[in-house]
């Protein structure tokens, strides 16, 4: 099984690692993970101002303070996940990647607003799942 898992270094992300961990059927080695975090773009004036070579250097950087900490916690269990980022809106990012790669599985961590909140704020599991074709898991 192809799964994607939806990391950005929150509490939440921590919480669905755990689940992950307690859950033999989906936590193997013989599953093929991936771990995918978006960062959100610098404005168009920033970026033009520090150059698109600074800017994507800020982007990796980034993206790796997000999953370094995910791909030794995966090794220690002994799981080697493939690491992708992008830049953009996270929640459409996510269901992109997730259809691209022909995934079989979606996991992310959700913070779970109410419906309330989710009107005011949004929420990047709302975006998913009205996005994904792909079957999602939210760990709360």
């Amino acid at each position: 099984m192809k799964i994607l898992l939806a990391v950005d270094g929150s509490s939440y992300t921590k919480k669905m690692l755990a689940y992950l961990a307690t859950h033999e059927e989906v936590f193997s080695a013989k599953n093929e993970f991936t771990l995918f975090t978006v960062q959100l773009p610098l404005p168009p004036r920033a970026r033009a101002a520090v150059g698109a070579e600074v800017a994507n250097g800020y982007y990796a950087e980034e993206a790796a303070k997000v999953t370094d900490p995910v791909v030794k916690y995966l090794a220690r269990k002994g799981i080697t996940a493939k690491v992708v980022h992008k830049t953009g809106s996270p929640g459409e990012a996510i269901a992109k990647q997730a259809s691209a790669g022909d995934f079989d599985l979606v996991m992310m961590g959700s913070h779970g607003h109410s419906a309330l909140g989710n009107l005011v704020m949004g929420s990047v599991a709302t975006q998913v799942l009205a996005h994904c074709t792909v079957p999602v898991m939210l760990v709360r």
